[in-house]
């Protein structure tokens, strides 16, 4: 039986029984069976069908933010952003799949026509997680529904309502039964799925460990996964920039969604000639936050997911502080937060470095940690000692300094003047423990399908 907790009070919140056998085995095989079908649609017609599922996963925002709210902690007064941010991204990708599906033509004359088409790999097994569980889900449940192949979504068992919210929104668009389904599921079910030869790809979003399982899981079998794992982001606060910018940006960076975002500022490197403003800066903002029951639209800052992961937080903070660090935000205007719950006050550490877990290792809470930097080179070295490459940003008013600063950080996107944001007209993907693969942009439509080669030639 699956539990989820809600982290407001946490009581249990949605029961489901995890798939059956026999389930898992329905749906392996009228996804295959479906799948020559849904490829022969042509792609105007893909197109029209998910535009109708985004239309009908909308309609439903009232309920589906409610549900957001109460199965992972994150403020109602924030929940409506995810459905925007679910609709920007499906609508581009709906409007570039013809553009990123074209065939590319090698030669074509009286003699030969030979080019290379974009074929669909089969059916893919989405692993979707619990923070972002719109956003993220549909960074690869879109394309790979719009390059013709079948979808079997696994979700977190954190928002297991997330799943079938979408599958409700499929089935009245009018996609063909079976080309979407979704299942719950636990970790020995999923990772015999994922072993199955029916499985032709995997998309998966979440730590570290679990892109190993599913490394593992795959074995010898000849299919890839695209892993989207986890993130330590830095920024680089630069002495010409808007600090009062800077400031309230970087804050909103490290706390929104309680800082459970993979590309959230988790580290801060600050030029000593501000940073004695920044650090009185951010300090200030911090304690405007409001830590309370995310249900209440005053709410700015909700509990974290689960109470382990509270406690994860706590201990590495703690630690921190039993090193050297300093926690410079009073705690008396987040009193709600205790040890028992799953409510953690807002923490931002000075007198930290790269000795600490803190600096090192994902926290993903509603923390951050600042050093003083002297110069750029400084910066650079420290924000490229990590095991992640998610996203970094630079705070400057010279875009000239940035395009040089840019090429020297190992990540994946780097930001000028911006942070923790999706653009999905751009590749999002990462280097290093962040794992592999691309989504969103035109090149996320490559990794969910296979080239075929054709030589055609008239004597």
């Amino acid at each position: 039986m699956l539990k989820t907790i809600t982290p407001i009070d946490n009581s249990i919140y949605v029961e489901r029984n995890y798939a059956t056998f026999q389930e898992i085995e329905n749906t392996l095989n009228i996804s295959k069976k479906i799948l020559p079908e849904w490829r022969s649609i042509p792609i105007n017609e893909r197109k029209k069908i998910l535009s109708k599922f985004v239309d009908s996963f909308l309609t439903n925002n009232k309920e589906i933010e409610e549900e957001l709210c109460k199965q992972m902690g994150r403020p109602i007064s924030q929940c409506g952003g995810e459905m925007n941010g679910f609709e920007e991204r499906a609508r581009y990708m709906i409007e570039k799949s013809e553009q990123a599906l074209e065939n590319i033509i090698s030669k074509k004359d009286d003699e030969f026509d030979n080019f290379i088409s974009k074929d669909p790999l089969g059916t893919i097994l989405i692993i979707a997680p619990w923070n972002y569980p719109y956003n993220t889900s549909v960074n690869s449940v879109v394309p790979s529904l719009l390059s013709g192949n079948t979808v079997i979504l696994k979700h977190s068992s954190q928002t297991p309502l997330c799943a079938e919210q979408l599958f409700r929104a499929a089935k009245l668009s009018g996609l063909p039964e079976g080309v979407f389904q979704f299942l719950h599921l636990d970790h020995q079910s999923t990772s015999k799925i994922i072993s199955d030869e029916r499985i032709d790809h995997v998309l998966f979003t979440g730590s570290v460990s679990g892109g190993r399982q599913v490394k593992n899981a795959i074995g010898e079998r000849f299919i890839n996964a695209g892993l989207e794992l986890g993130g330590k982001d830095p920024a680089y606060v630069r002495k010409d920039c808007n600090l009062e910018h800077a400031i309230e940006n970087l804050a909103d960076g490290s706390f929104y969604n309680s800082g459970q975002s993979c590309c959230g500022i988790e580290r801060i490197y600050v030029d000593s000639e501000v940073y004695d403003n920044f650090v009185d800066g951010i300090k200030s903002v911090t304690e405007k936050y409001i830590l309370d029951d995310p249900l209440k639209e005053e709410t700015n800052l909700g509990p974290v997911v689960k109470l382990s992961a509270a406690q994860s937080i706590r201990s590495q903070v703690h630690e921190a502080i039993l090193n050297g660090a300093k926690d410079i935000i009073g705690k008396t205007n987040f009193k709600i937060s205790e040890k028992t719950n799953c409510y953690v006050s807002p923490s931002v550490l000075i007198d930290v470095d790269h000795s600490m877990k803190f600096m090192m290792e994902e926290t993903f809470g509603p923390t951050v940690g600042i050093m003083k930097v002297n110069n750029e080179n400084e910066a650079a070295q420290l924000m490229n000692d990590s095991p992640y490459g998610l996203t970094a940003c630079i705070w400057t008013s010279d875009k000239e300094f940035a395009e040089k600063f840019g090429p020297r950080i190992n990540t994946g996107t780097f930001f000028m003047n911006r942070c923790d944001y999706l653009d999905p007209g751009l590749a999002w993907t990462g280097v290093k423990n962040t794992g592999t693969g691309v989504t969103l942009s035109v090149l996320g439509f490559d990794h969910v399908t296979r080239v075929k080669s054709y030589h055609y030639r008239t004597i």
